[in-house]
C-alpha cells in the first residue's frame, strides 16, 4: 500500500526548484500556476534567498505548487494521501477534492491571511526533540505555549510569542533538545485565529468533490470521506494543532508499506523512519530521486 505525503512550511530551501525545471512541461505548468498563486513561483524556487522564501505569503503557495508538480512528474497512483499543514492542500488536490488551481487560490488567501496575523505579535515555533511526551506537554503548557505540531517519533513543536519561547528555552524539559524553526509565526495556534475567517470566506466560493482515494486529516489523523468536510477542516486547521503522529498511526493501521514524500522531501520521511520502521520510503528532492520512487511503486 502506497502513501504520498506533502511537506509543510519550513521544508523549502533556496534554489530547490532549479533542477526540476529541466523536466518537459514543468516550467510551463509553474508559470501558469504563478498567475493563480499571485507570485513568481519559478523565481522564488530558483533564485530567491532564504529570507525571501521564509515569508509565509511566498512559502505556502511555493510548497503546494512544488508538491503538485513533483507528483505530476512522478505519475503515481497512491492508495493514501496526506499532507502536513499547508501540504494538506496539495493532498486535497491530488485526491480530487480541489483542482490544483482551487488549491493554489485558497493557499494564496491562507498565506496572506496568516502572514497578516503573524505581523500582529512577534511569534515563532520551536521543535522539541526527545524527552517524555507528558513532561514536554506540561512544560509547553507551563509557559503558555501551544503544542502546534504533534509530529510523533518524539517530536512536538511549540508555538507562541518570542518571549514565551525564550522562557521555555531557559526551562527546557528534561532530556529534550530544542530547535527554533525558520518560520514567520506561531502557526496552528490561537495567534492565527484572525486568518480562519478570511480563509473560510474564500473557501465558500469553492464546491469540493469527495476524495477519490483515502485522504487523511491533520485534525485527528483519520480518513475523511466528504470533500466539504475536508475543506472545512483545512479552514479550521489554521488555528488548531497538526496531529501528524496520529496520521502516521492511521497509516500503520491501514497497512501502508511504502511512502513517497513529494518535493521538497525529507522531513516527513525522516519522521517515518523512526515511527514507521517497516515502511520503505523515498523523498523527492531532485529529479534524480524519481527513479528510486518509481522503483518503489512497482
Amino acid at each position: 500500500m502506497l502513501v504520498l505525503v506533502a511537506p509543510g512550511q519550513g521544508a523549502q530551501t533556496p534554489g530547490f526548484l532549479t533542477p526540476w525545471l529541466e523536466l518537459p512541461g514543468l516550467a510551463d505548468r509553474l508559470g501558469a500556476w504563478s498567475e493563480v498563486a499571485g507570485i513568481d513561483l519559478i523565481a522564488y524556487g530558483t533564485t530567491a534567498g532564504a529570507d525571501e522564501i521564509r515569508d509565509t505569503a511566498v512559502a505556502q503557495p511555493l510548497l503546494v505548487a512544488a508538491a503538485l508538480a513533483s507528483a505530476e512528474a512522478l505519475g503515481a497512483r497512491p492508495d493514501v494521501l496526506a499532507g502536513h499543514s499547508v501540504g494538506e492542500f496539495a493532498a486535497a488536490a491530488l485526491a480530487g477534492v480541489l483542482t490544483p488551481e482551487q488549491a493554489l487560490t485558497l493557499v494564496r488567501e491562507r498565506a496572506q491571511a496568516m502572514a497578516k496575523a503573524a505581523a500582529v505579535t512577534e511569534t515563532g515555533m520551536t521543535a522539541v526533540l526527545g524527552g517524555a511526551e507528558d513532561e514536554v506537554l506540561a512544560a509547553i503548557d507551563k509557559h503558555g505555549l501551544t503544542p502546534a505540531n504533534i509530529n510523533g517519533a518524539g517530536q512536538i513543536v511549540a508555538g507562541g510569542t518570542l518571549e514565551q519561547l525564550a522562557a521555555f528555552a531557559e526551562d527546557a524539559p528534561a532530556r529534550a533538545r530544542l530547535r527554533p524553526l525558520s518560520v514567520a509565526g506561531a502557526f496552528h495556534t490561537r495567534h492565527m485565529a484572525p486568518a480562519v475567517e478570511s480563509l473560510r470566506a474564500a473557501a465558500a466560493a469553492v464546491t469540493p468533490a469527495d476524495p477519490r482515494v483515502t485522504l487523511l486529516s491533520n485534525s485527528d489523523g483519520q480518513a475523511v470521506a466528504g470533500g466539504a468536510e475536508f475543506v472545512e477542516r483545512l479552514v479550521s486547521q489554521v488555528s488548531n494543532p497538526v496531529r501528524w503522529g496520529s496520521c502516521m498511526e492511521t497509516m500503520a493501521g491501514l497497512g501502508v508499506t511504502r511512502m513517497i514524500e513529494l518535493l521538497p522531501g525529507g522531513t516527513l520521511t525522516g519522521l517515518a523512519k523512526r515511527a514507521l520502521r517497516e515502511v520503505r520510503t523515498v523523498a523527492l528532492k531532485t529529479p534524480d530521486d524519481l527513479d528510486a520512487a518509481r522503483e518503489l511503486i512497482k
